[in-house]
């Protein structure tokens, strides 16, 4: 039997057992909920950057999307707090649209 050792989404298991496969789970602490989110977002964001369509491109981000709403909520926040905050962060220092890429600043 494989063993993955990993955070899934919560309909894996009913899908799993549809297949009539036996598996184990089991429910984390919310210290290792936190923990599993992060190495998840890492995961998910390594497969975001080696995608090569805007498809594919899209699925890896809506699974980052998808894990932000899960850190959210472990932090004690909605994802509209978060919006806020980013909204906040890009009128006093922008955002990255402008594509704009630092050399070097005198000192």
């Amino acid at each position: 039997m494989p063993t993955y050792n990993k955070l899934v989404r919560d309909k894996i298991p009913e899908i799993i057992k549809k297949t009539g496969k036996n598996f184990k789970t089991e429910i984390l602490s919310n210290d290792r909920y936190i923990e599993e989110l992060k190495t998840k977002l890492n995961e998910e964001i390594t497969e975001y950057q080696e995608t090569t369509t805007d498809t594919d491109a899209l699925e890896e981000l809506a699974d980052v999307l998808e894990l932000m709403h899960a850190l959210a909520g472990v932090h004690g926040a909605s994802f509209d707090e978060i919006e806020k905050v980013r909204k906040e962060k890009a009128a006093k220092r922008g955002g990255f649209t402008g594509k704009i890429f630092l050399i070097e600043v005198e000192d």
